[in-house]
């Protein structure tokens, strides 16, 4: 490629600076809102991966105190207790460890967790029923083994906690799909804005692109410095929005999540930018070199 095609993109470029710079801006505002709700999809993904993997299925005995229909006959006996152990030991290796937990235990964990809580004071031995823990070597197993145990003799309840986190993550993947509805209104503005200065452009240089063709330029000479203005613009948006990206994601997990919450939390970190990063610099220059030929075939008819 000549360099004086590249001498003409940037005369270009220098010309209608403003408009470039406006390209500039909402390249980088819908990149970096794109970039958000693709770094919050991750973070959803490596939530769940962190917290269903951590799942365990809680099979609640009965106590004299408990509602459950299930539990209209009193307080597990032994002998219901040996059976749900003895079948939890069938289901090997699908179970991989199981613990159980007395009431005693149970009323001193929740003292532990929650003694900076007034509820700490409210609960007494007995109000947490004795439960079995079990820990699954498939966590997407997880109905098999909670249906099975669901009314048995002396269970009171076996909860689902995937379903205590499913509303959590249903939350977040909806404000993901807030953040690429914005960025694609305005991918909508940049794309609107290319083509405009792409329109300027040509305009202002319309005496010399006449010169060009009588003295026989190709199509593809006339056309390039415009493609190369637009890709330029748009990579310099994207770079920014990834600089953008990396400053708040190191801010907020590098630097403040992760430094409070210890290194075995489910947050994603500042190098997930760059694995996104790829695909924001290839999309904006299929979209400015796709924007670029499209607005050139029906302006410039070279």
């Amino acid at each position: 490629m000549r360099p004086s095609v590249f001498a003409d993109a940037w005369e270009g470029l220098r010309r209608n600076k403003s408009i470039a710079v406006s390209v500039i801006l909402v390249t980088m505002i819908s990149l970096y809102l794109l970039g958000v709700g693709l770094l919050a999809q991750r973070q959803v993904d490596q939530m769940k991966g962190y917290w269903y993997d951590r799942v365990q299925v809680s099979i609640y005995m009965c106590t004299a105190t408990s509602s459950q229909p299930n539990c209209s006959g009193g307080a597990a006996t032994q002998d219901q207790k040996d059976s749900v152990a003895a079948q939890l030991e069938e289901m090997a290796p699908l179970v991989e460890e199981v613990y159980y937990e007395s009431e005693e235990e149970a009323f001193e964990r929740f003292k532990q967790d929650y003694e900076n809580s007034p509820l700490a004071s409210n609960i007494r031995v007995g109000d947490i029923p004795p439960s079995y823990r079990v820990q699954l070597s498939d966590p997407e197993k997880f109905d098999t083994v909670a249906s099975a145990f669901e009314g048995a003799p002396g269970v009171a309840s076996v909860p689902n906690l995937r379903e205590v986190f499913a509303p959590l993550f249903r939350a977040i993947n909806i404000i993901t799909a807030v953040m690429v509805g914005l960025a694609a209104l305005t991918l909508v503005s940049a794309v609107l804005l290319m083509a405009t200065t792409i329109r300027q452009a040509a305009f202002t240089r319309r005496r010399e692109i006449a010169i060009m063709k009588l003295v026989g330029a190709s199509n593809r000479t006339i056309r390039t410095p415009f493609i190369i203005e637009t890709v330029a613009s748009g990579l310099i948006g994207a770079l920014m929005a990834i600089g953008l990206l990396w400053v708040s994601a190191w801010t907020l997990f590098d630097k403040y999540l992760l430094t409070q919450q210890g290194s075995g939390t489910a947050f994603i970190s500042s190098a997930d930018v760059w694995v996104i990063a790829p695909f924001l610099l290839i999309g904006v220059v299929l979209l400015a070199v796709g924007t670029s030929t499209v607005t050139l075939w029906r302006y410039l008819r070279v």
